[in-house]
């Protein structure tokens, strides 16, 4: 077997490192407005002592009298004080799944490695842009957790990890997979951040239910996260295939994917309890923030006496799509 397709059953760390050079032409911004506490590597509008000065405004009970600046004030006879923007750093963390289901490939590649992969390229890009990044990994039997760095040393440690598990996948007999480690790996998570960070979860979501959904809803009230759905054309769709042999390590079986439409109600329910869940979800919640967005600008315009301005700009920012960009959509 040629080093090639090895790379497509088993990643290794040379393979990792070399996507680096491919991380770029794209960016992980953040979905949050400026005025949010949340900001990435981009101006925020929040007012601090940062290095980049902003305005000149009068001095306004409970500003920081070390912002006050003298020269302006003497010459106008009124306190005048200095704004500045400051630039906010938003650490990432890769949450990589390398259970079982994951190792399975019908195509090109392992569903594992392009997890390992989708990691590797985050980690890639995040430090590029100066921001840092950690890590949780896990499988059916561990949960690594390394915190956020900007330590080339460190993120090539837990690639070095990430590798680790991916080799270790195997269908020899006697290896099972833990449905719940999904949402042991998301507790872990939501007990180890705190808020203002992005998440890029990649994964199949095998074993998801209502409870791992509750906890990425909680996740996301305080953060971003970014769910990488992974999954193999053949488990979407087996109606072209001819004769699939089926094993659990110890039988086989042999099935025709025509035979009482099987391949059909597949496929049905792989739409129903994976993609459309999920995608209803978002969307959901994408609507609410939108929603709750337009009634903040109308409110603010009905108190400021200019109600139809306000309506005007939520209206201006939906056919625009500027609420749905920040509530992380595009829907």
């Amino acid at each position: 077997m040629s080093g090639s397709a090895n790379e497509d059953i088993y990643t290794n760390l040379h393979a990792l490192v070399r996507l680096r050079y491919g991380s770029r032409g794209f960016n992980y911004l953040p979905r949050q407005p400026v005025r949010s506490l949340l900001s990435g590597r981009k101006r925020s509008r929040l007012r601090g002592r940062g290095l980049d000065f902003d305005e000149l405004r009068h001095y306004r009970p409970g500003d920081d009298i070390r912002t006050m600046d003298w020269r302006v004030t003497n010459r106008t006879g009124k306190p005048h004080v200095r704004v500045y923007t400051e630039e906010r750093d938003r650490p990432v963390i890769a949450v990589a799944d390398q259970r079982l289901p994951m190792f399975f490939g019908s195509e090109k590649k392992m569903k594992s490695v392009v997890a390992a992969e989708v990691a590797a390229v985050t980690a890639w890009r995040v430090l590029a842009v100066g921001d840092r990044i950690g890590a949780i990994l896990f499988n059916d039997s561990e949960i690594l957790e390394v915190k956020p760095t900007r330590n080339e040393r460190k993120v090539m440690g837990w690639l070095g990890a990430l590798t680790a598990m991916n080799n270790d996948l195997s269908v020899a007999p006697g290896r099972s997979s833990n449905p719940r480690g999904l949402a042991q790996a998301l507790q872990m998570l939501e007990r180890s951040i705190g808020h203002n960070y992005l998440v890029v979860l990649i994964s199949d979501f095998y074993g998801w239910d209502e409870t791992t959904i509750k906890t990425i809803r909680r996740i996301s009230q305080h953060n971003d996260i970014i769910c990488s759905l992974v999954f193999d054309p053949l488990e979407r769709d087996i109606s072209n295939a001819s004769n699939l042999v089926v094993s659990d390590g110890k039988f086989q079986l042999v099935i025709d994917p025509a035979h009482q439409g099987l391949g059909a109600a597949l496929l049905a329910v792989f739409a129903r309890y994976t993609w459309r869940r999920l995608r209803h979800w978002y969307r959901n919640r994408y609507r609410r923030e939108a929603t709750a967005r337009l009634q903040q600008l109308t409110a603010a315009g009905a108190t400021a006496g200019n109600a139809p301005g306000a309506r005007l700009q939520a209206e201006s920012e939906f056919s625009q799509g500027t609420v749905l960009r920040q509530a992380g959509g595009t829907e």
